[in-house]
C-alpha cells in the first residue's frame, strides 16, 4: 500500500485544527490525536440524546489523501452501526464528503456533519438499503434495530470518551471546585462572634454594678 504524503501546508492546517479540537472540543465529540500519522484522524462521537444511537459511543475515521484539502477526506465508522448512510464496511455517504466539499471546510465541520447524520439520516443517499427502507416505511423497526446495534456494538467506547473529556478539562477542575465565597466565611463569622462576646461582656459588667449598688443601699440602710 502506497504511503500518503501530505503537503507542508496541509500538515500545518491539520495540526492547527487538531489543537483547536483538543482545546475546545465540540459537544459530544472527542478527537484522538496521533502525531505519528496525520493522514488519519480518529474521533469519538457520542450518540445524540433522543435518537436510536443514544447511549452509544462511535469511533470514526477521516482518511486524507495527498491532495487534501482540495479533495475531501473519506469518512468511516469504525464502530459497527445500523444507519442508512453507513455501509456494512463503515463507509460514510454524506454530501459534505463528496459534491458539497469545499477546501475551506475543516475537520470539525466534517465531524459535526457526521454527528448530524445520527440525528437526521438521509435515506435518499443510502448505502445501507435495508436501513434506508425501514427508515421510510417502518421507522419503529428501524429504530429498534439501530438501538440493538448501539447497545451491542457502541457501549465499550464510553470509558475512552470520558477519559479524553477529563484529560482536556482537567486544567479547569481546580478552578471549578474553588468556591470564592468560602475564604470569606470565617471573616463573616468573626464579627458575629465578636458581637456575641461583646454582649456577654456587657451583661457580665452590668451584673457586678448592680451587685455593688445593692451593697451600697444595704450599707445606707445600716
Amino acid at each position: 500500500m502506497a504511503t500518503t504524503t501530505l503537503t507542508a501546508k496541509a500538515i500545518k492546517r491539520i495540526v492547527k485544527e487538531i489543537q483547536q479540537l483538543q482545546q475546545t472540543p465540540p459537544e459530544d465529540i472527542q478527537i484522538i490525536s496521533d502525531d505519528e500519522n496525520l493522514t488519519e484522524i480518529h474521533a469519538w462521537i457520542r450518540g445524540p440524546d433522543g435518537t436510536p444511537y443514544e447511549g452509544g459511543y462511535f469511533k470514526v475515521k477521516l482518511q486524507m489523501d495527498e491532495s487534501f484539502p482540495e479533495t475531501p477526506p473519506k469518512g468511516y465508522f469504525l464502530t459497527k452501526i445500523f444507519h442508512p448512510n453507513v455501509s456494512e464496511k463503515g463507509e460514510i455517504c454524506v454530501n459534505t464528503l463528496k459534491k458539497d466539499w469545499k477546501p475551506e471546510l475543516g475537520i470539525q465541520h466534517v465531524l459535526l456533519t457526521i454527528k448530524c447524520l445520527l440525528i437526521v439520516p438521509n435515506p435518499e443517499s443510502a448505502l445501507n438499503e435495508e436501513a434506508g427502507r425501514l427508515l421510510l416505511e417502518q421507522y419503529e423497526d428501524y429504530a429498534k434495530r439501530a438501538r440493538l446495534y448501539t447497545s451491542i456494538q457502541a457501549t465499550s467506547g464510553k470509558n475512552d470518551f470520558i477519559a479524553l473529556s477529563q484529560d482536556r478539562s482537567g486544567v479547569l477542575k481546580p478552578l471549578s471546585n474553588t468556591t470564592p465565597a468560602s475564604p470569606n466565611i470565617p471573616s463573616k463569622k468573626r464579627p458575629q462572634e465578636q458581637q456575641e462576646n461583646i454582649k456577654e461582656e456587657q451583661t457580665q459588667t452590668k451584673k457586678p454594678k448592680l451587685k455593688n449598688n445593692d451593697k451600697k443601699k444595704a450599707l445606707r440602710r445600716l
